[in-house]
């Protein structure tokens, strides 16, 4: 069960089918686009979405809002550098602003990125740079425990090979959010540190869910079985030369960032850039309020009981949706259910986006929104103008806000999936009507094509779904 107790509730919409209909089309089909007063249940992302504790809560009442010095920033940095290990402490106001500005000043032209896998704002603040990603995720013929790691053989040839001068940083996302949620183990991370001291590069940390890899560590190598998670997250922080982090994740907040490095001289240019796009090192565009609470949720988040819990219910959700028919990617994490569209719906090719097609699907059915990590956030265009070059998979996430809905209320997504999968042959395909830059995903306007007609009935239009559940 839940190792905590509710203190205050908030209403949840439900719209009616009709509503649905009118709010997706509305939206241009993006999810990204629809209004939250017509969601019922929301599991698009776990970024900035958690209920606070009561500690939390305290603790916004005791911020300094001092401009300079505060001492909110101090108990921040006291927190921060204690589980980390780091001297150097910066906040930023959000997890894309802090990897913008150390990306932005540790990477010239031509240097290459190389991670397990660049999430979406990741890739964009390395191409911003005029760096290139290269992501080297490890291959696994079956399921794997930790299954977000970097292929340490495939990082060793690139060092060591024509272009290995070029490679300025290695990125660890911890846990792997692209690649299904899996954890990065603690064996990877040391392999990685021997092959970046040998070649002289840096190694970073995207820790923006360092406690829930740090746990499913514990969980799942009987070698750090029964430690503290927060023993083993020093642990793997010690490996790394520093960090960015979207503390709307594991810092359980609603806001907040940070930038956390060894580099005392590479911390003074990141500063620099902070004072410019943020605000004063002190505060890096966050209220005192904001880092009295990161800095308490810091200290919650690493609770046994808390991630096990986390864990726990991954798994049970993973369990229930596989139950109502979708291929659920396994293990699950902690902080996200991932689904396969691709195997869902094999009518609908790559390019005309399987994910965003069942995402869309299950909001139609119930207002349940998802987010797709498929073509439409990590295809490419192609060179030659033809169709999108896809993804390596499509994935739909069902992300797991942190201390948010309780059972029922994800035994309703689970329901709610059962009648997609039970029409996914007459699901129609989507197409990008308009698109801007490298994160089109959030703006983009699509279209449904026609759906396949099932054996004996007549093709329903794509505005026609059937109720889900309630």
């Amino acid at each position: 069960m839940e190792p905590f107790r509710i203190k205050a509730v908030e209403p949840i919409p439900f719209p009616s089918l009709l509503e649905r209909r009118r709010m997706l089309s509305d939206a241009g089909f993006n999810l990204f686009r629809v209004p939250a007063r017509a969601i019922t249940i929301d599991l698009l992302t776990d970024s900035g979405t958690s209920a606070m504790s009561a500690a939390q809560w305290a603790a916004l009442m005791t911020g300094d809002e001092s401009y300079a010095g505060a001492r909110s920033y101090e108990r921040f940095e006291t927190v921060v550098r204690e589980l980390t290990g780091y001297p150097e402490v910066i906040p930023a106001h959000q997890g894309r602003a802090a990897e913008r500005i150390l990306l932005g000043r540790l990477l010239r032209p031509g240097d290459v990125s190389v991670a397990n896998t660049h999430f979406d704002t990741t890739r964009a603040s390395v191409e911003a740079a005029g760096a290139v990603a290269v992501d080297l995720p490890a291959e696994h013929d079956a399921p794997a425990p930790f299954g977000g790691d970097i292929s340490v053989p495939a990082l060793r040839e690139l060092l060591s090979g024509p272009d290995g001068a070029r490679v300025r940083c290695v990125v660890l996302t911890v846990t792997n959010n692209a690649g299904g949620g899996q954890p990065v183990s603690m064996d990877n991370v040391t392999a990685v540190r021997r092959l970046c001291d040998r070649h002289g590069v840096t190694l970073l940390l995207d820790a923006s869910r360092f406690a829930e890899n740090a746990y499913l560590i514990t969980e799942r190598d009987p070698a750090h079985a029964g430690r503290p998670p927060r023993d083993v997250a020093r642990e793997v922080f010690a490996l790394a030369d520093g960090c960015w982090a979207s503390l709307k994740k594991d810092g359980v907040a609603n806001i907040g960032g940070l930038i956390a490095l060894r580099d005392a001289e590479l911390a003074r240019r990141c500063r620099d850039q902070l004072i410019e796009v943020e605000g004063f090192p002190t505060y890096g565009g966050l209220a005192g309020r904001d880092l009295d609470v990161l800095a308490q949720g810091l200290l919650e988040v690493t609770d046994p009981d808390y991630l096990r819990y986390r864990a726990q219910t991954a798994r049970w959700f993973g369990d229930r949706l596989a139950e109502a028919g979708l291929p659920v990617l396994q293990p699950t994490g902690c902080h996200a259910v991932y689904v396969d569209a691709a195997a869902l719906l094999p009518h609908v090719p790559p390019h005309r986006l399987p994910a965003t097609a069942l995402a869309n699907e299950l909001y139609l059915a119930g207002a349940v929104r998802v987010s797709e990590l498929g073509t439409l956030v990590f295809g490419r265009p192609h060179p030659d103008g033809g169709d999108d070059l896809p993804a390596p998979r499509e994935l739909v996430r069902f992300a797991l806000p942190r201390r948010v809905y309780t059972k029922s209320h994800l035994e309703y997504v689970a329901e709610t999936a059962g009648t997609v999968v039970a029409k996914a042959a007459e699901i129609p395909d989507y197409r990008i009507v308009e698109q801007t830059g490298p994160l089109r995903h959030f703006t983009a306007v699509l279209a449904p094509g026609e759906p396949a007609a099932p054996p004996g009935r007549p093709a329903p239009g794509p505005s026609s779904p059937r109720p889900g559940p309630g």
